[in-house]
């Protein structure tokens, strides 16, 4: 783990120890601003149970093709032909992997 790494976890871990300690003045300060109230329209009128199921329906099916395959044998992008060895292209389509 490098240094710059630690430090960040360090700085991280101090900030939310301190809006731990502090989670009215900041939940009021948010208030004040208006954006609790804001937050609050946005999740009535666009995040309905239908819109979240949606997402979340999108987050599962939308994954990187081939992510499923990640393994020992290497495929064409292109014609899902095996590759064999480190070349740079594929021996049954042509296209360069």
């Amino acid at each position: 783990m490098s240094l710059s790494t630690r430090k960040l976890i360090v700085i991280t871990t101090v900030a939310a120890v301190f809006l731990a300690a502090n989670i009215w003045i900041v939940a009021n300060w948010l208030e004040e601003k208006g954006v609790i109230g804001f937050a609050e329209h946005i999740k009535g009128e666009y995040l309905t149970g239908t819109a979240i199921t949606i997402i979340v329906v999108l987050l599962i099916l939308l994954v990187k093709p081939g992510a499923e395959r990640a393994g020992v044998l290497r495929r064409c992008p292109v014609c899902d032909h095996v590759l064999f060895g480190r070349g740079k292209h594929c021996g049954e389509c042509g296209s360069r992997v």
